[in-house]
């Protein structure tokens, strides 16, 4: 069978499922094709949902001034990198439009929150899997298969957020949480070196809390571990019933001590459609992946907990899944 090049769409946007995003293939070879082939849509809108199964906020702009002004179709991508630049609708300089033979990166946003979306041809996605692999992942869950090494090594910053403690493995945590709007690359991902995922509750429990740079994601899970707990799922599950996710008001309470964090969930309270029923949750023994339903509208929010020996057996996927809380483009 011949081989058929063809692309990826992604638009990152909290509207967009229990991961916030949504994955498409599309059979053009190219960037500038897929352009070139709706360039005279009669109808841009209808056209572009169809294409990709949902309204790209904005993406119709360079559409529909392609009909309105006669722009001539682009033979090239410094062509369309320029009809791009001069009439597609984006929230931002000419930064947030990113072009380049193999991709198009957009970065805007809709006055609620921040959105980006992506087009990736087979030889931009062949030559990063390290930079694309989760951003191109499509469904829940992540693979939580191990391998018997624990050697990984980010290959983006980190933040270590406890003193190393005494075993090999490393534990990451990524919260892809969001805050007034702001919702692309909130926080650097975090590193608990010498705990592996097992160990973590005990090692977050006894841990001294520094209060000036932990995440109020880390001081809640860490208000709800109990005395007894040996693993994090419980104190996971705890956080999907906490009162201070809701967006629309104070997102996080002030750190507590076990026996208050409890008092708290006594009688929570949830706004805007906000339903824990609606929540994902897995724990695996190396992997932690946590979609927690926190608005009608806005829909989701995920945490991922995940040490070395995970990793290791997922490089591309670990390391993609670093970037993507790290730079709202995976190719910067």
């Amino acid at each position: 069978m011949a081989y058929s090049p063809a692309m990826y769409f992604v638009y990152r946007s909290h509207y967009a499922g229990s991961l916030s995003k949504a994955v498409r293939r599309l059979p053009d070879p190219t960037v500038l094709a897929w352009f070139r082939r709706g360039w005279a849509a009669e109808d841009p809108e209808a056209w572009v949902e169809e294409e990709l199964g949902t309204d790209v906020y904005g993406l119709t702009s360079i559409f529909d001034a392609a009909r309105e002004a006669g722009l001539p179709l682009p033979e090239t991508t410094d062509e369309l990198r320029e009809s791009l630049h001069e009439h597609l609708y984006v929230e931002g300089d000419d930064d947030y439009i990113r072009l380049d033979d193999h991709s198009l990166r957009v970065r805007t946003d809709d006055d609620e929150v921040e959105l980006a979306y992506f087009f990736f041809d087979d030889n931009a996605v062949a030559a990063a899997p390290e930079r694309l692999a989760y951003l191109l992942h499509e469904s829940w869950p992540l693979p939580h298969g191990i391998a018997a090494s624990q050697s990984f090594v980010p290959d983006v910053p980190v933040t270590v957020a406890t003193p190393a403690a005494k075993g090999k493995a490393t534990t990451f945590a990524v919260f892809l949480t969001f805050l007034d709007g702001e919702s692309l690359a909130r926080q650097e991902p975090l590193a608990f070196p010498g705990v592996d995922l097992l160990g973590l509750a005990r090692h977050l429990r006894d841990a001294d809390v520094p209060d000036d740079t932990w995440p109020p994601e880390l001081h809640v899970l860490r208000a709800l571990i109990a005395p007894e707990d040996e693993t994090i799922d419980p104190a996971l599950e705890r956080c999907n019933r906490w009162p201070g996710f809701n967006l629309n008001e104070e997102p996080w309470l002030a750190p507590v001590d076990h026996p208050k964090a409890l008092e708290l969930l006594d009688s929570p309270e949830f706004v805007d459609g906000r339903d824990p029923a609606k929540s994902l949750l897995r724990v695996d023994p190396h992997l932690a992946q946590f979609a927690m339903h926190c608005n009608e509208s806005f829909g989701y929010q995920q945490w991922f907990l995940f040490d070395s020996t995970w990793a290791a057996a997922h490089p591309a996927l670990a390391n993609s899944l670093l970037r993507y809380s790290h730079h709202w483009d995976p190719l910067d």
